[in-house]
C-alpha cells in the first residue's frame, strides 16, 4: 500500500536539500532590490493576480481533483501539499524563455515566498482537512503551523533578504555572481534529487505510474487554471505568460522538506512532490518552446 510506504531519507540527506534549496532561493534573491517591489506597489494588478492564482485557485482546484479521482490518502495530501507550496524556483528560468515577463515572475516567486510563511501551512491544514482521507494524516501527524512557518522562513525568506541585500550593497558582485550561481545551484539540486531517487527507484516505479497521470492532469490545471484566470483579468500577454508558468511550477523541492520533515516521508506524498519535480520542468519547457514562437511586446 502506497500509504505506508516510507522512503529512505536520512536526516542529513534534509538538512543537504534544505541548504540546496537556500542557495536557489538566494540566486534568484541576487536578481532583485528593492526598487522592484516599489514598482509592483504602483501597479500591483498582475502581482495581485499571480498570488491569488497561486494560493487561492490552484489549491481549489486541486480539491476539484482530488474530490473527482478519490485518490488515496498520502497521494490526494502530496498533491495538496504541492499545490500549496509557492511558485519553483525555475519558474523565472521557463518564463525568460517562454518570452514572458521575468520582471513579475522573479517578483511573484519573491512575494509567495514571503506570503507561504503563513498561507503554505494554512492551505494544507483547510484543504486536506476536507478531503477525510487526508484529515486522517493531518491528525495522526499534528502539524504544527508555526514549525513549517520556521522550516519556510529560514529556507526561503533568509536567503531572500540576504539576496536582495548584496544585490543592493554589492551590485557589482552580484552581477558576475548571476549566472554561474543561478545554473550551479540548478545543477546540484537536479543533481540532488537524482539521486535520492536512484536510492528509492524500486520504490518509485513501483508506485509512479499510478501517480503519473495525477500529477500530469495536476499540473495541466495549474497552467490552465493561471491562464484562464490572468486571461479574465485582461492581463497583456507579457503578463499573462509569467502568471501561467508561475501558477504552474511548483515548489516541490521545499514540498519534499515539509513532507521529510514533517510527515516521515510518507510515500505517496514523497512520489507524488518527486514526480512533480521532474513533469513541471519538461511541462514548462514544452511550453516555453511553444509561447516564445510568438513574440510579444513588453
Amino acid at each position: 500500500m502506497i500509504d505506508d510506504a516510507v522512503i529512505d531519507f536520512s536526516a542529513g540527506s534534509l538538512t543537504l536539500l534544505n541548504a540546496i534549496l537556500a542557495v536557489v532561493m538566494f540566486s534568484i534573491a541576487i536578481d532583485l532590490k528593492p526598487r522592484d517591489f516599489k514598482l509592483l506597489a504602483k501597479a500591483p494588478k498582475p502581482l495581485i493576480v499571480g498570488l491569488f492564482s497561486q494560493f487561492i485557485l490552484l489549491p481549489a482546484l486541486t480539491f476539484l481533483l482530488v474530490m473527482a479521482a478519490q485518490p488515496q490518502a498520502s497521494v490526494a495530501l502530496g498533491l495538496i501539499l504541492v499545490a500549496a507550496c509557492p511558485g519553483g524556483n525555475i519558474s523565472n528560468f521557463i518564463t525568460h524563455r517562454a518570452g514572458g515577463n521575468t520582471a513579475l515572475s522573479v517578483s511573484m516567486t519573491a512575494f509567495a515566498t514571503v506570503s507561504a510563511i503563513a498561507l503554505t501551512p494554512l492551505n494544507i491544514a483547510f484543504w486536506g482537512s476536507l478531503y477525510p482521507p487526508s484529515a486522517e494524516i493531518l491528525r495522526a501527524t499534528a502539524i504544527d503551523p508555526l514549525s513549517v512557518a520556521i522550516t519556510v522562513g529560514l529556507m526561503l525568506i533568509l536567503p531572500l533578504v540576504l539576496g536582495v541585500a548584496l544585490n543592493t550593497n554589492r551590485p557589482d558582485l552580484t552581477r558576475n555572481l548571476r549566472k554561474p550561481l543561478q545554473w550551479l545551484s540548478m545543477a546540484i539540486f537536479v543533481g540532488f534529487v537524482t539521486l535520492a531517487l536512484a536510492a528509492n527507484w524500486p520504490l518509485f516505479l513501483a508506485f509512479a505510474g499510478s501517480i503519473a497521470g495525477l500529477v500530469i492532469v495536476h499540473n495541466a490545471l495549474g497552467l490552465g487554471g493561471g491562464y484562464a484566470l490572468a486571461t479574465l483579468a485582461g492581463l497583456s500577454p507579457f503578463d499573462r505568460r509569467a502568471v501561467t508558468i508561475e501558477t504552474g511550477i511548483q515548489n516541490s523541492g521545499l514540498g519534499l522538506v515539509l513532507i521529510f520533515g514533517f510527515f516521515g516521508g510518507l510515500g505517496g506524498m514523497a512520489i507524488v512532490a518527486a514526480f512533480w519535480g521532474i513533469w513541471h520542468a519538461i511541462s514548462g519547457l514544452a511550453l516555453a518552446n511553444i509561447m516564445s514562437r510568438r513574440k510579444v511586446a513588453p
